[in-house]
């Protein structure tokens, strides 16, 4: 197997397990679905209400200096702010309680200090 089948192999076993779980996850006007995406550089968060098929908020970290917190450094630092973001941007809308969608990525790293910024922010999932 090649770099470039073992690449697509990882990339289609993580869209298969988006899937399942997108078969129980459901997002409402009420408790929106948090949909992280990450990729090698930046991570994403998203408030999607399902039925009707809209995004009610989005955070990217583009250009989101990296804060200084302690324990965590990087892409880490900037996973939990955009964490942070998404739940202050949920707070001005009058959404305090989501429902997580880790999108077939692993409850570590970068997935889990978004979830706990966000947590920190206020929002319960």
């Amino acid at each position: 197997m090649s770099i470039r089948e073992s690449a697509q192999f990882r990339r289609e076993a993580r869209r298969r397990r988006a899937k399942r779980v997108r078969h129980r996850v459901v997002g409402t006007a009420s408790r929106p679905r948090l949909a992280v995406h990450r990729s090698n550089r930046h991570v994403f968060a998203q408030l999607i209400d399902d039925e009707a098929g809209t995004t009610l908020a989005a955070v990217h970290d583009y250009r989101m200096e990296t804060p200084e917190i302690e324990g965590a450094s990087g892409k880490i630092a900037r996973a939990k702010a955009v964490g942070q973001a998404i739940a202050a941007a949920a707070k001005e809308k009058g959404i305090e309680s989501v429902v997580f969608d880790r999108a077939g990525y692993q409850y570590h790293g970068r997935v889990a200090a978004l979830a706990e910024g966000a947590r920190e922010g206020g929002l319960q999932f």
